[in-house]
C-alpha cells in the first residue's frame, strides 16, 4: 500500500472509531465520507435535538504527537470538536489505542500561540523558522519545550455529551 493510500485508510478508520466509540456511548454518529468540509463526523443526541460536528485526526498510537493543519487555529464555536485518535498499526502492535477530545476554542487557542512562539524562536543554529501549513500536537509533556500538550484531553467524551444535553 502506498504511504498516500495508507495515510488515507488510516484517516478512515479513525473516523469510523470515533463514530462507533460515540455511538457505544449512547450517541448517534454518521461519518460524512468527505462530503462535508471540514466535518468527519456529525454527532446528535439519543433524542436528536441537539447537533455537534466534529473533525477527527488520527496518528499511529505509538507516536508522542499529531499533526494537524492551520485550520485549527480558527475557533469554529461551542459545538465543533477535535477528535485526535491514536490507533495500533502494525509498527506498534502493542500501543494503546487513544482519544483525545478537544473543544474548538482550546484547540484553537492555544494552537494558534504555539505556532506564534515557533515562529517567534530561533531554529537549532539561530535562523529563523519559516511559516509552515503544519501544526504539531503533543501527546504528553516529552516534546519540545512551548508545546502543545493535551494528555489533559484524553478521553474526555463528556465535553461532547455536555454539548448534547
Amino acid at each position: 500500500m502506498s504511504s498516500a493510500s495508507e495515510k488515507s485508510s488510516r484517516g478512515n478508520a479513525g473516523q469510523f472509531r470515533v463514530a462507533s466509540e460515540l455511538c457505544r456511548r449512547g450517541m448517534q454518529a454518521s461519518i460524512t465520507l468527505g462530503n462535508t468540509p471540514g466535518v468527519d463526523v456529525l454527532c446528535m443526541s439519543a433524542d436528536g435535538r441537539k447537533c455537534v460536528t466534529i473533525q477527527v485526526k488520527t496518528f499511529r498510537a505509538g507516536q508522542n504527537k499529531c499533526t494537524v493543519g492551520e485550520k485549527a487555529e480558527v475557533d469554529r464555536g461551542d459545538l465543533f470538536f477535535w477528535v485526535l485518535v491514536g490507533l495500533k498499526d502494525d509498527e506498534h502492535p502493542n500501543a494503546t489505542e487513544r482519544f483525545y477530545i478537544l473543544p474548538s476554542k482550546d484547540m484553537a487557542r492555544n494552537v494558534k500561540d504555539r505556532h506564534d512562539r515557533w515562529l517567534a524562536t530561533p531554529g537549532r543554529n539561530g535562523q529563523k523558522h519559516h511559516e509552515s501549513r503544519i501544526r504539531n500536537v503533543w501527546m504528553n509533556n516529552k516534546g519540545p519545550a512551548g508545546r502543545f500538550d493535551i494528555s489533559e484531553y484524553e478521553d474526555r467524551w463528556d465535553y461532547i455529551e455536555k454539548a448534547l444535553a
